[in-house]
């Protein structure tokens, strides 16, 4: 009885949490903005320093929170790497001698590589941009890491540290070089506004990859075998 009791009451605070949640959206939904946000990142896109209204909001106008999203992925990526249950990040059990493997990533990887760095100088002008760039790179990175292919890279020292870390610092840098230039925090000088955005993107690109390739490699190695043909139930 009070079991049930208690799921009653549970289910009731859960609906009653949707139902509020439900009517604040509805209410904010039918609210007109005070502010004509798309009219007003139209009117000041030519002074972000690129084209693209997204990478102008995300690099420019509201990079606050880009940097952030950084920060967060950098510590996912500290935390995941030491939690590792491997402290060279080479476990040989991520590797495989699939043949077909290898044939494709002497198509796939060097399409990769070229595919990520379009997406990111394309981000200025059309969609793409540091995330899709890294994300892509990261990907050519996990196909070369289960050819065998050693990244020594990955394993803890420098390079790995100086990877994880060097989006979020060459950003940080940036932010903190314009307030004390006697600007506003991450209010980029007008006259460098792209190349500052481009070098930035660039860091983020390598060390985005970075986090989600060491992420990757760092996932603990399911040990249980695969059943033979005919045992499967």
């Amino acid at each position: 009885m009070r079991r049930f009791f208690g799921v009653t009451i549970l289910a009731a605070v859960c609906l009653a949490f949707a139902g509020t949640l439900l009517i604040t959206v509805w209410q904010i939904s039918g609210t007109r903005a005070p502010v004509d946000l798309p009219g007003l990142l139209a009117d000041n896109l030519e002074a972000s320093g690129v084209e693209h209204p997204i990478t102008a909001v995300l690099l420019n106008f509201r990079s606050y929170d880009t940097l952030l999203e950084i920060g967060v992925l950098v510590i996912a990526g500290i935390a995941g790497i030491s939690m590792a249950k491997t402290t060279s990040l080479e476990d040989p059990l991520l590797r495989t001698s699939d043949s077909l493997l290898y044939a494709l990533q002497r198509w796939f990887v060097p399409l990769m590589l070229v595919l990520a760095g379009y997406l990111l100088w394309a981000g200025s002008d059309r969609p793409g941009g540091a995330f899709q760039a890294g994300a892509v790179l990261a990907a050519s990175g996990v196909m070369m890491r289960l050819g065998g292919i050693p990244m020594e890279f990955l394993r803890p020292g420098v390079l790995l540290r100086l990877g994880l870390a060097l989006g979020f610092s060459v950003f940080l840098l940036v932010a903190v070089a314009s307030a004390l230039a006697g600007d506003a925090f991450l209010a980029y000088p007008e006259a460098f506004n792209k190349p500052l955005i481009l070098v930035i993107e660039t860091v983020l690109t390598f060390s985005i990859a970075m986090v989600l390739l060491a992420l990757f490699v760092s996932a603990p190695v399911n040990g249980a075998e695969e059943p033979e043909e005919g045992e499967r139930g």
